[in-house]
């Protein structure tokens, strides 16, 4: 059995394993890449993968597997995942997020929380077809759309099946929405923001997000760089 590094356990001589399994809290700005860059770095190990990919600006649980500890990452990435999702009503975005160029602006609307629930649970439960955004890494022939929205080329590309578990409103402060959603592998949280605007005919991006659990993970459990940073150099020390 692979071992799970926690903020709950104390193993020692980890760099005598053949390989583990991490779970991090990504701070924002950094991208998946970026992590898995440091715990290389952190524990001299090559082969460092993860489970899921989280955007930059997002933050949160991320399950990074070390030496053959990457061999349970296919397993892990099917399993479905929750997210705290900040919505800002108002206006849209290329990207879908606050991080894209403003394509739609609407200054003057009226929302309650009680249309937007009954919106999510009209179109947003259960399985549903999602269009991916451009802005994603997925491939369509062969390369990444991200790769073409930057160009400004919009793909033609097929919708794809995801299921919506729960959408439970958790904050509505106008202009600003929390939704915790419940969904299975492969579900765009910021695809959803945008066609929930679209939904109550007000633009709509994803102005923050954050993974709480990958499966039975729980963001309560995991470690910060800083923490597995400290942890690994106590372990080593011992």
């Amino acid at each position: 059995m692979i071992p799970l590094i926690t903020k709950r356990t104390d193993f020692r001589d980890l760099d005598k394993l053949p390989g583990f399994l991490i779970l991090i809290d990504k701070p924002e700005g950094w991208s998946s890449f970026d992590v898995c860059k440091k715990i290389r770095h952190i524990t001299g190990v090559k082969k460092v993968g993860h489970g899921g990919t989280l955007d930059p600006f997002a933050t949160g649980l991320m399950t990074i597997g070390v030496g053959k500890g990457t061999k349970s990452l296919t397993a892990i990435t099917a399993r479905d995942k929750r997210y705290l999702a900040g919505i800002r009503f108002g206006y849209a975005t290329d990207s879908f997020d606050i991080t894209g160029t403003i394509t739609d602006e609407l200054a003057d609307f009226d929302l309650s929380p009680e249309e937007i629930a009954g919106k999510l649970e009209e179109s947003f439960s259960g399985k549903i077809m999602q269009l991916p955004p451009m802005f994603s890494a997925k491939k369509v022939k062969g390369r990444r759309l991200y790769a073409s929205a930057r160009k400004g080329i919009e793909v033609e590309r097929p919708a794809v099946e995801v299921h919506v578990y729960r959408a439970d409103i958790l904050e509505w402060k106008s202009p600003h929405l929390v939704v915790d959603f419940h969904v299975s592998k492969g579900t765009y949280i910021r695809a959803l923001a945008h066609d929930l605007g679209r939904a109550v005919n007000v633009p709509a991006v994803l102005e923050s997000l954050r993974r709480t659990h990958i499966g039975d993970y729980d963001l309560e459990e995991a470690l910060t760089m800083e923490q597995f940073n400290d942890f690994w150099k106590r372990q080593a020390a011992d």
